[in-house]
């Protein structure tokens, strides 16, 4: 199994961020069409997001940026 750091799913990305704070209440922000990602609405929330997506709820619009260790 290969780890792909570049990458991380809708409901992560919101509870990262603070827009939710459990992945239930992510969950249900992302059902109910509260979720734009790239100017769409998103229901899915396992969506694979990578660096420069641009993710709005609300008023505010957060860009994914996924930074890469060297560890």
């Amino acid at each position: 199994m290969t780890k792909n750091d570049n990458k991380i799913k809708l409901d992560q990305f919101l509870k990262l961020v603070g827009v939710a704070s459990t992945g239930g209440q992510a969950k249900l922000m992302i059902q109910d069409g509260e979720v734009l990602v790239n100017s769409m609405i998103e229901t899915r929330r396992g969506r694979q997001l990578v660096s420069g997506d641009r993710v709005t709820v609300g008023q505010r619009t957060f860009t994914v940026d996924i930074g890469k260790s060297d560890s």
